[in-house]
């Protein structure tokens, strides 16, 4: 069996191959790159979100780590409670107070990524 034979193909091309292709920047990034008025909005608001988040950490971290004198002064047997033969203000301030500033910081850490993968994808749909 022959395969009928049909017209050839014949690829075209540009002789311009190695002409640099401009990058298409979404109009987001560009107005931002431009330092532009809208640019500045994006930027203002970027930062007051994470100032936001900042300041909110910030405050319940301080609302229970301040709540540790106030827990001494209100619970007065807390003041002179052994746990395995150390005092318990001991105890609270040297083992305890870690972890709620670790945890403070991972939850800071991960709400701010998250506004940044958003303003990211925001600016970037633009």
């Amino acid at each position: 069996m022959s395969t009928p034979e049909g017209p050839r193909r014949v690829r075209v091309t540009s002789p311009r191959t190695s002409a640099a292709r401009r990058p298409i920047t979404p109009t987001g990034t560009r107005e931002i790159d431009e330092q532009t008025r809208l640019g500045e909005v994006y930027m203002h608001s970027l930062i007051q979100s994470q100032l936001r988040l900042a300041l909110a950490v910030i405050a319940g971290a301080a609302v229970v780590l301040g709540g540790i004198p106030l827990l001494f002064v209100l619970v007065p047997a807390t003041r002179t409670l052994d746990v395995f033969g150390v005092p318990l203000p001991w105890v609270i301030l040297g083992v305890a107070v870690y972890p709620v500033v670790y945890v403070a910081a991972r939850i800071y850490v991960r709400h701010a990524e998250r506004i940044e993968s958003e303003f990211t994808e925001f600016v970037g749909r633009q």
